[in-house]
C-alpha cells in the first residue's frame, strides 16, 4: 500500500473495519508494540475484537512464565481496540484505568485467544473488558478498563 491509500482507509473506514484491515494486512500496524508482543488480529466487529497471541520466551520473567506486565499489555491492547471498534472512524484509545486479574500462568510458545468487548461505548469514556484463554479455553487472565479516544488523532 502507499501513503495515499493508507490515508484514504484511515479517513473512511469505521473502527471495526480498520481493525479488520490491520488484521488482514491491508493497513499497517498502528503500534510497533503489537508487533513486539506478536499479537495477530483475528477479527473485529463493533464492540468486539479477537486477537491470537503466542508469546515468545523474550517476554518471560526469570521464573519462566510470561511477565505480568506483558499480560497486562495485551489485555490493554484488547480493551483499547474494543473501544476503537465502536467508533465511526478509527480512533486510537488512551487507557484511563486498567484492572487485571491473573488466574493461571501464561507460557511462552502456547497460543492464546484474547477477546476484548466494549460494554459501554460512551462519547467521552468507554468501559471495556478483556479475557485471555489458553488453547483449552481456560481463563488465564482478565481485565476491566476505562478508555477514551486519543484526541491527538481527531480528524479536523
Amino acid at each position: 500500500m502507499n501513503v495515499e491509500q493508507d490515508l484514504d482507509l484511515w479517513n473512511t473506514l469505521s473502527g471495526a473495519e480498520l481493525i479488520r484491515a490491520i488484521g488482514d494486512g491491508r493497513f499497517p500496524e498502528v503500534s510497533h508494540v503489537a508487533t513486539h508482543v506478536r499479537q495477530l488480529i483475528v477479527g473485529a466487529e463493533p464492540g468486539r475484537v479477537e486477537i491470537s497471541w503466542t508469546p515468545t520466551e523474550e517476554l518471560c520473567n526469570p521464573g519462566g512464565t510470561v511477565h505480568g506486565g506483558y499480560i497486562a499489555l495485551i489485555l490493554d491492547n484488547a480493551v483499547c481496540l474494543a473501544g476503537a471498534s465502536t467508533c465511526e472512524v478509527f480512533m486510537p484509545m488512551l487507557t484511563l484505568s486498567l484492572s487485571v486479574d491473573y488466574v493461571r500462568p501464561v507460557r511462552a510458545g502456547e497460543t492464546h485467544t484474547v477477546v476484548g468487548v466494549c460494554v459501554h461505548p460512551g462519547r467521552t469514556r468507554m468501559l471495556s473488558n478483556a479475557t485471555i484463554t489458553d488453547a483449552g479455553g481456560r481463563l488465564v487472565a482478565q481485565a476491566t478498563a476505562s478508555v477514551t479516544a486519543n484526541q491527538a488523532f481527531a480528524r479536523r
